[in-house]
């Protein structure tokens, strides 16, 4: 054993001392977060006041539900200053930026809607206008749709012959605001923006890192140093363990020191308890260090390992969201999901949520699943090599 510790920690030295370990497992995923952190974590930033110059025709009852409306939104989620101007000075205070959108409504505009025609709303947005602007229009849109649908239903009841009366007592005792806000809670196994750019880039620079140690035997095998070492009294399966238990090391701290370097850089990133993080870790480098086993295998040189490396990769990389989400529905979605990069995502998104061992169970089975069947591939998968 003391023999096989040497072995491993000569492998570590020999990856340490690689500057590919710190430039690929370190450095690249670090700036990457760095840069996705800068493009997408905005999109989740919280909505800032807006100011919105609505122009109603005055004494429009039905014209004034925009307005009115507009000033119900909750100012803790939305602060919106509802400004009654005329339609030209709607448009001016959008163009000179003191306003984030504007609305005008036509003359007649209640009128119109009684008659069944369809008045014309505008609503101005400046160049370039943020959330905030798509939130009003969202909105106006909403109450224009039901004040038409009210309208219809009040003219087709008149046609029948309805108690005028009546449906409006039972349009009454059935409406409810025309916009309700509910606070809404991340959805289980859901990371935050910031969290999904940390895992998406720590688990696909994981299989980088892993394959440093792994693919060693091939470059060794090409150098003549593995047949020195298999002529030394040792077993020969030592040899991939010792490549494979360097890797495993290598790719745990290397995976735990950008989840909690991504976890100090992005504000939103809180991925829950330090020990259970690192139980998953563990499952997950185990996992995509076995995939490294089965490009050995199949490779005859270090440049076709390299390139087998670098396929399977971005395969998985992409296939598990490690750059944008991919749906899990459908067979093909959740075959996608078993492979490393998905799991640690999924299985972040748990701890993130306060899920502990017990709550990551599924997901750590699914990960030693893999690596066993990784490692079978590896053992009978017809290749052009013995592994050692």
């Amino acid at each position: 054993m003391r023999r096989l510790l040497v072995m491993v920690a000569s492998d570590l030295r020999q990856q340490v001392l690689d500057k590919s370990f710190f430039i690929f497992g370190l450095a690249v995923p670090l700036a990457l977060m760095w840069v996705f952190s800068l493009i997408f974590t905005p999109l989740a930033d919280d909505l800032d006041p807006v100011t919105v110059a609505v122009s109603a025709p005055a004494g429009d009852d039905l014209a004034a539900v925009v307005p009115r409306t507009l000033e119900g939104i909750d100012p803790e989620q939305l602060e919106v200053t509802v400004r009654d101007v005329g339609p030209e000075e709607a448009t001016e205070l959008v163009a000179d930026g003191h306003a984030g959108a504007a609305v005008v409504l036509p003359d007649g505009f209640g009128r119109s809607l009684q008659e069944g025609r369809a008045p014309e709303v505008v609503v101005h947005r400046p160049s370039g206008a943020g959330l905030e602007a798509d939130v009003i229009t969202s909105v106006v849109d909403g109450v224009l749709d039901q004040l038409t649908a009210t309208a219809r239903s009040a003219r087709a009841a008149d046609e029948l012959g309805v108690d005028p009366e009546r449906l409006a007592g039972e349009l009454r005792g059935t409406s409810g605001p025309a916009v309700v806000w509910t606070p809404g809670r991340t959805a289980a196994e859901q990371l935050s923006p910031g969290g999904s750019i940390v895992a998406g880039q720590a688990g696909f620079f994981l299989l980088f890192t892993v394959g440093f140690g792994v693919l060693g035997i091939v470059v060794e095998r090409e150098w003549g140093t593995l047949a020195r070492v298999l002529s030394t009294p040792i077993p020969r399966w030592w040899v991939p363990l010792s490549k494979g238990l360097s890797s495993w090391v290598l790719g745990v701290v290397a995976t735990l020191a950008l989840l909690t370097a991504g976890s100090l850089l992005l504000d939103d990133v809180d991925l829950g308890s330090p020990p259970v993080v690192a139980v998953l870790v563990a499952a997950v480098v185990a996992a995509a260090t076995s995939i490294s086993f089965v490009v050995v295998r199949v490779a005859r040189t270090a440049e076709q390992a390299g390139i087998a490396q670098t396929i399977v990769a971005i395969t998985l990389g992409m296939s598990g969201g490690a750059f944008f989400r991919v749906p899990s529905t459908g067979t093909l979605g959740q075959l996608l999901q078993l492979n490393p990069v998905a799991a640690l995502g999924r299985g972040l998104g748990i701890t993130a949520g306060g899920g502990g061992v017990t709550a990551l169970g599924p997901t750590l089975l699914t990960l030693l699943v893999f690596t066993v069947v990784m490692l079978l591939l590896a053992r009978v998968l017809p290749g052009r090599r013995e592994l050692v």
